[in-house]
Order: structure tokens, then sequence, then C-alpha cells
């Protein structure tokens, strides 16, 4: 695609934070206030994930992130109704695929959603910046269903499809957002977002298989590994990853890690009455055929770069858990996603996951 600059001629409307009055919204969609004894196994969870490399001190690259995200209770016919409607249960138990499945699988259903945004490096420049990445944003709607299964003794495995449907450029507000943020912090405002991606509707279908791998003895301090390997597809980001992330700690959580917001990357967890602390080092890789955010527009010329196909994250963090809360910090550095990128850059995640409602 050609270099050419994408300067906005009419005026845009000032955008909002949406995603604070959504997660609002579905909190109060959910019903009851207090969880039954037979429900506590069986709660809806939330999770509220923020990316900024404002961690590391920097203001560029793949500068800000936020997402979240509920998921529903099992919703097996053998699971605990887990405060869904009689009604809406049974329709879902007709459907064969759920309806023909064994003690040992789980089925459960998310909707999330979120924002990503894109600066280049030097964000005091109004003119284009040829030789870095394009300024741009993408705000979108997830829906995915995850399965879970007990394949053999001490491995479990999660599948994970989602489809995201958004929007990336002006109509996704990200300038709003980072202007918002930055003028209540009292940083200067990026001048280059007249040069931002043009609109186009974005599309992503993803597929994520983990494999946890746990071990045999019950001992306070244990390791575990997870596994992970899938792929996505769209007109936003088509590529194929794999990963792993080894955990160490005090009462390891039969769960699947805190994943960096990615397509099909969300994680199930269970409530705990025992406290959890653990650190975790992981690693996903990714072989990368489409970027729109470095490739520019898919129907019409715009700014774009010369992107890297192999692109890799590496994470360190710490999760603290208890009761139904959970707490998980990661320090990520991403390798280099484009010629001309001058290094790796760092950021951080930050991802609190609760149950509705709390103990």
């Amino acid at each position: 695609m050609s270099r050419v600059s994408c300067k906005q001629t009419t005026p845009r409307p000032r955008g909002k934070s949406l995603w604070l009055y959504l997660i609002l919204t579905m909190n109060l969609m959910i019903p009851g206030t207090v969880l039954a004894e037979e429900e506590q196994n069986n709660p809806w969870a939330q999770s509220i994930y923020f990316e900024n490399d404002l961690f590391d001190g920097t203001d560029s690259n793949y500068t800000n992130g936020v997402k979240y995200s509920l998921i529903s209770p099992d919703l097996s016919p053998h699971a605990k109704k887990g405060m869904i409607p009689r009604r809406v249960l049974e329709l879902i138990h007709k459907i064969p695929y759920l309806r023909d499945s064994g003690p040992e699988y789980s089925h459960q259903a998310e909707v999330s959603f979120g924002q990503n945004m894109y600066t280049p490096s030097d964000t005091s420049r109004s003119d284009l910046v040829t030789d870095d990445r394009p300024y741009a944003g993408w705000s979108y709607l997830g829906l995915a269903y995850h399965r879970k299964t007990k394949f053999v003794d001490h491995l479990d495995f999660l599948d994970s499809v989602e489809i995201q449907m958004g929007i990336v450029g002006p109509q996704a507000y990200a300038q709003e957002t980072q202007d918002l943020v930055h003028d209540l912090r009292g940083i200067d405002r990026a001048e280059g977002w007249d040069h931002q991606l043009k609109n186009e509707p974005g599309l992503v279908v993803a597929f994520e298989r983990k494999w946890l791998f746990y071990p045999k003895s019950e001992n306070l301090l244990t390791a575990d590994a997870i596994a992970h390997a899938g792929g996505t597809l769209g007109n936003v980001s088509t590529y194929l990853n794999t990963g792993l992330e080894i955990r160490y700690g005090l009462n390891l959580p039969r769960s699947f890690g805190v994943s960096l917001i990615r397509p099909a990357g969300s994680t199930l967890f269970t409530p705990r009455r025992k406290p959890s602390l653990y650190l975790f080092g992981a690693v996903d890789g990714r072989y990368v055929v489409r970027d729109i955010f470095l490739d520019g527009n898919t129907f019409t010329d715009s700014h774009s770069v010369d992107k890297k196909a192999w692109v890799a994250d590496l994470a360190a963090g710490v999760t603290l858990s208890y009761g139904n809360l959970m707490l998980t910090y990661s320090h990520v550095t991403r390798t280099r996603e484009f010629e001309g990128q001058d290094d790796s850059h760092n950021f951080g995640s930050m991802t609190l996951s609760f149950f509705y409602p709390l103990w």
C-alpha cells in the first residue's frame, strides 16, 4: 500500500469512554444480589484488562489497551443453574452439542468489548511520520465460546472460539480517549492523529486451544505448565500463534492462567477460599500474515510500514487471588514488529477478575 497521508478534513464528534458505561450496564443486567449455596461454584465471571506502556515510561507503538469481559456460568445440562433464568437454560440445553456432552465437559459463553490504540514514537510531530507506524485505533465487540475438558489425569484443555467485530479509524475514538487521559494527567497531546488510518469495519475470527499440565502432588508450593496454540483470520489480523506459560507458587489454581489482551485468549477460573500467590513466565510467538495497524487500510490507500512476519511477547508477572477476586500484573516485552523500529517495546498489563456478586 502506498504511504500517503490520510488527513481528515471533516470534523468528528467528541468521543466518550463508552466502555465504562457498558461495564455498569452489564453489571445491572445480571440478576440477583446474593449467590445461593448451590450457585457459588457456578457464578458469572468478569475481568477488566488494562495494558499501557506508561508502566515503562514510554508513549508509543501499542500504547494502550482496555477490555471488559463477562463470562457465563457453565451452561452444561449437568451443571448448577448459575443464576440463569430457567426458560433460557431450557432453550440452551436443547442445543445438540451441549445436550449430548458428558460431565467431563463444561461450556461457557463470553461477551467482551475493548479498545486498542497505536501511535508512532514521536507524537510531537504533526506531519506524517513516514518511517514509523501509523496512528490507529480499534474498538470492538467480542463474542466467544469456551469448552473445557478433563482429558486424562493431570491434563485439562480449553478450546476457545471468538468473533470480534468493530471499527478501525476515527470512529474508534482512540484519539478522544487518549486526549482525555492526557488532559487528566497533564501530558501533552499527540499531534499526529490527523494521519491515523481511515474508517474501516473490522472482523476477526479466532481459535485457541490451551493445555494445562498440573502436578500429581498436592503440596502448598507447586509448579505447572500451560501450553497454547491457535490463530486468527480477518482484515484486522491474520496470524498463527503458539506459546507456553510456567507458573510456580502457593495453592496454584487449576486454571488456564491470565493472558494478555488477544482474540480467544480469555481464561476460565473458579472461586477459591484458599489464598493463592504465584509467579509466572510466559512466551507467545506469532507468524503474522496480516496486521492492519502496520499494513494499513485494506480497501483504500493509507500510511503503512513493512511489518516483520515473526513477533513474540515475553511476559513475567505475579498473580494474587482469594475468594472471588484475582489480580494479575505482567511486564511484557514485545519484539520489533516492523522494519525500522528502533527496539523492542515494553508495556505493563493488569487484570482484575471477579465473580458477581462478591461473597
